[in-house]
């Protein structure tokens, strides 16, 4: 009989494409990672990974035990948390989120809250990070849920095996220090920005990437970014302290931005839409926070 330790890996490295890259995800040594395929393999009696370069693919007999793999962890997952639901006599488990930070504090954060209320026995374990890593984590099976971005005209990956939920959408604004010449227009023209210092999010990531197509789409030149963080919070004090500019979206802006003027582009509305993944196949307690965030992103689009 396989071991379903030994699946997990072997799909962990079919995800990662590499054993190196399995073993950081997992907190293994890759040598251990091996011998343990090893003993898959003569369990399966057939090779189920050929390398490729420095990557490595399943054969077909491991696309087979992969697929079959999926299906047995997703029903030990089932099991698990009916178990706990009937221990507890009502919905109970842990969920794992993921969610960037903006919509970690506006959204996730409050739905744990209610959470709390509505159904005390599910343990809700929560981590920032963004789409890039969330999703393979979903999809691996080491989140439950994760709560992503969409920008316009950037659109995500689309995964069959995943289920996504809209849960609002925001406007993007541009953020200028409050004594700037155009912070008294109720739309500021982008293209008047040129020679303006920029503060924006981590190269590599989709808000840089939405930053710099709106100051060519709409302005009509490269953005001087001087300044990168990954924290919000951190762009604001930029722009308050600095005489930069940013791009930010109404979830990073919350309730107010004080010492700062927030106006929409004057050349045409940018937007980013936030949305919820989980697996196609929910448990109750997964249901459960997915409720409790669409919940939550509601309340956000009413204050």
């Amino acid at each position: 009989m396989m071991d379903l330790h030994r699946l997990r890996l072997l799909r962990e490295v079919h995800g990662r494409g590499t054993v190196h890259g399995a073993a950081r995800a997992l907190g293994y040594s890759p040598s251990a990672i091996s011998q343990q395929l090893a003993v898959l393999e003569r369990e399966a009696g057939t090779p189920l990974l050929e390398r490729v370069g420095r990557n490595v693919r399943l054969t077909a007999a491991g696309e087979v035990l992969v697929r079959h793999a999926t299906a047995l962890l997703e029903g030990v997952e089932a099991a698990e948390a009916e178990l706990a639901a009937v221990a507890a006599g009502r919905v109970a488990g842990v969920v794992r989120i993921g969610a960037f930070q903006s919509a970690f504090i506006r959204v996730v954060a409050p739905a744990i809250r209610s959470l709390a209320g509505t159904h005390p026995d599910i343990r809700v374990q929560a981590t920032e990070l963004e789409v890039e890593q969330a999703a393979p984590a979903l999809r691996m099976q080491q989140l439950d849920v994760m709560v992503g971005d969409e920008y316009d005209g950037q659109p995500r990956a689309v995964h069959t095996d995943l289920h996504r939920e809209h849960l609002l959408r925001e406007q993007i604004s541009v953020v200028l220090p409050e004594d700037h010449p155009l912070a008294a227009k109720r739309r500021v023209p982008v293209e008047q920005l040129r020679e303006l210092p920029w503060a924006a999010c981590q190269p590599g990531t989709g808000h840089r990437e939405m930053h710099v197509r709106v100051c060519r789409e709409l302005g009509g030149f490269e953005p001087d970014i001087r300044y990168s963080s990954d924290d919000f919070r951190i762009l604001l004090e930029l722009v308050r302290t600095t005489g930069a500019g940013a791009l930010l979206t109404d979830l990073a802006l919350g309730a107010g931005a004080p010492g700062v003027a927030v106006r929409l582009p004057a050349e045409g509305d940018v937007g980013r839409a936030v949305f919820l993944l989980t697996r196609r196949t929910r448990t109750p307690a997964v249901a459960a926070v997915a409720d409790a965030l669409a919940a939550a992103a509601t309340d956000q689009t009413r204050s």
